[in-house]
């Protein structure tokens, strides 16, 4: 089996971000960094080469494979900001209602910029993946 790519790592989250263009959305990246820091109350970390990550929980797959990834994190795209929440569906499904504009796919919820974020609603869905962690 292939090994995983995404990985926790030590390259520079602040560095990673001076790389975001256009600038405009630079500064919406540092906006997301500043909201997830506070909110979690846990330091960023660069998880393979794009994804900013909060947390780190090791999960096990029916199959009995162990895997560790983060809990929470984004990661600014091309075309919008990815925004990964590892809960339950359910509990996701409820919670994205007060996200603010958005789009949501299988395991993300996509926002153009920041001021798109019902800040609110993305804290009680970053809370509820933290107390709550699960792939």
């Amino acid at each position: 089996m292939a090994e995983l790519k995404t990985k926790e790592n030590d390259a520079s989250v602040s560095e990673f971000l001076k790389t975001i263009e256009p600038e405009n959305k630079q500064e919406d990246a540092f906006k997301f960094l500043e909201f997830y820091e506070k909110v979690t109350g846990l330091k960023a970390k660069m998880w393979g080469g794009s994804i900013i990550g909060f947390g780190n929980h090791r999960y096990k797959y029916a199959s009995g494979k162990e895997n560790d990834w983060f809990i929470c994190g984004f990661s600014p795209r091309k075309q919008n900001f990815a925004i990964y929440i590892m809960c339950e569906a359910n509990q996701k499904t409820e919670l994205l209602k007060d996200v603010g504009k958005h789009k949501s796919g299988k395991s993300c919820i996509y926002f153009k910029k920041f001021e798109d974020v019902d800040q609110d609603g993305l804290t009680l869905l970053l809370k509820e993946a933290l107390n709550n962690p699960t792939i």
